[in-house]
């Protein structure tokens, strides 16, 4: 099955990356996960980051819409889902980071040098690939 998918690299005021620790893989992600129906890829990363990390985010464009065999998941009970993601810039408006103990057991602050040494899945590297330049991200001026 194909899944649009939505995700958000949700930044504070120093430039550090909230991630989430996935209850399912033990892997830490970045915030995010399938678009709804009716639902834009928008409201589907601001839902997300609600949902997973108990913030309120400030999206701040498009860093990367992505897909390919990196994308692809088998769920412990064989669904096949290939995920195109579009990944948002993003900036934490509201709220204290919290797991909400479902789909996700932590909720944390990285550096950029500390997101490499991080257990994440494939998807995910790929992702913070993809959407950091080689030079790094700006710290978001304001939240």
């Amino acid at each position: 099955m194909l899944a649009p998918s939505a995700a958000v690299l949700a930044r504070d005021e120093q430039g550090r990356v909230l991630m989430v620790l996935s209850r399912d893989s033990g892997r830490w992600q970045v915030l995010g996960g399938l678009v709804e129906p009716d639902e834009s890829p928008q409201e589907a990363a601001r839902r997300e980051a609600f949902e997973e990390a108990g913030v309120t985010v400030e999206l701040r464009g498009i860093l990367a819409v992505l897909g390919g065999p990196e994308h692809r998941v088998t769920y412990p009970n064989g669904d096949r889902v290939a995920y195109v993601v579009t990944v948002f810039d993003g900036v934490v408006t509201a709220g204290e980071p919290t797991p909400d103990g479902e789909e996700t057991s932590a909720a944390e602050w990285f550096t950029l040098r500390e997101l490499a040494g991080l257990d994440t899945d494939e998807s995910t590297q790929a992702l913070l690939a993809a959407s950091i330049p080689p030079g790094g991200i700006e710290p978001p001026l304001r939240a």
